[in-house]
């Protein structure tokens, strides 16, 4: 059986470079970077070069890198500290942002009473940013935009330089998951007028259960976690050095790369879009997915013309062939609830059929796609 992983948006495979540091770490550095003789002091060392790494594809200062577990940590880092500690009353995102993002913002409603206001979204699934000024301009709260940059769904793009600039206009705070777009695009936190984001490892061939949280300079976030005064006050717990370190590889040979495999996994899904279209009448692609512009070049999100009895079986038929893909994003499996996303523009024809996303990374080839578009044919086709 063939053997094909198209789920990078859900997580990567760890890269041999990575991996090799990370044993090279835990075998020879395996001090408390908090204690205070050379054992620590290595450990520490190899921590702030990290940040400083980090920083500088960043363009920011190392002081403004908080490590955290995830893109989850930190996410709920920015948004619990913006109402408990900076005065935010009111919070504007949309209804196709993260879990990670909703169910926080939620929460701060229910246990503090914040005003939570959704943008509205286009028919191709964009935050209208038209709406986002309108809402911006009418209120008298503190408030705080949350808005992600890539869609881990349907890859669409947000213009965020447009969206930060909006935000300080109005003299609010700009909150953005950065989870899918770290590693993949070169970003300039230096210029581009946001306050915090979020990242992950794993989403750039490091390691799971390690990701930081970009923190600008003087916001006057505090902690989530409480107990040491580790990460400069601002995240308690004895850090984890070893994947920091592998956090600091991935991203090194993410931007070393950068400009060669954009071309090559652009070129696998400009490939795939075609042979879709090709081979399968009536196939429709979520959002701007299609888009080599206006979406990421890791992946596409389809919506396969096949009716319901059939939709409930084509994940398993995949798994079957050895076909790794995603119905929605990977924290929705286990739950038989639709996509969040899809619900939030799609027309109630098309959500009744399966929609997939396939995600792309370095390691995937053009026979692996033509063996995916060869076992949707045959399982369309039956």
């Amino acid at each position: 059986m063939e053997k094909v992983y198209l789920d990078s948006a859900a997580t990567t495979q760890m890269r041999d470079e990575v991996i090799d540091r990370m044993i090279t770490v835990m075998r020879e550095n395996y001090g408390n970077p908090s204690s205070t003789h050379s054992y620590g002091r290595s450990s520490k060392s190899l921590i702030e070069n990290a940040r400083k790494t980090v920083a500088g594809f960043l363009n920011v200062s190392a002081s403004e890198i908080v490590f955290t577990s995830g893109g989850t940590e930190a996410d709920n880092l920015a948004l619990n500290s913006a109402v408990r500690d900076l005065d935010v009353r009111r919070i504007i995102t949309s209804p196709i942002e993260h879990h990670a993002v909703l169910y926080t913002v939620n929460q701060l409603r229910e246990c503090f009473d914040v005003e939570i206001v959704h943008v509205k979204i286009t028919k191709t699934g964009e935050v209208d940013l038209d709406h986002l000024n309108e809402l911006l301009q009418d209120t008298t709260k503190k408030t705080l935009v949350s808005l992600m940059h890539v869609n881990n769904e349907v890859g669409n793009i947000l213009d965020i330089n447009k969206v930060g600039g909006l935000c300080k206009a109005n003299k609010a705070l700009f909150q953005c998951d950065t989870v899918q777009s770290v590693g993949h695009f070169n970003l300039d936190f230096g210029s581009i007028p946001v306050d915090f984001t979020a990242v992950s490892a794993h989403k750039f061939h490091g390691p799971k259960g390690v990701g930081f949280a970009f923190v600008r300079k003087h916001s006057g976030l505090k902690p989530l976690i409480f107990g040491g005064e580790q990460e400069r006050g601002h995240r308690a717990g004895t850090e984890s050095v070893h994947n920091i370190v592998g956090l600091e590889e991935a991203l090194k040979l993410a931007h070393r790369d950068m400009d060669e495999e954009r071309e090559y996994i652009t070129s696998l899904k400009s490939y795939f879009i075609q042979r879709l279209e090709d081979e399968i009448p009536g196939i429709k692609f979520n959002g701007n997915s299609k888009d080599l512009e206006k979406s990421t070049y890791t992946l596409i999100n389809v919506c396969l013309p096949v009716s319901a009895e059939k939709a409930l079986m084509l994940l398993f038929q995949l798994d079957l062939k050895g076909i790794a893909c995603s119905k929605g994003s990977a924290c929705q499996s286990g739950s038989d609830k639709g996509s969040h996303v899809l619900s939030a523009f799609l027309e109630e024809e098309d959500l009744k059929k399966p929609s997939i996303r396939f995600s792309f990374s370095r390691y995937n080839t053009m026979a692996e796609i033509d063996y995916v578009i060869e076992t949707l044919k045959e399982f369309i086709d039956k």
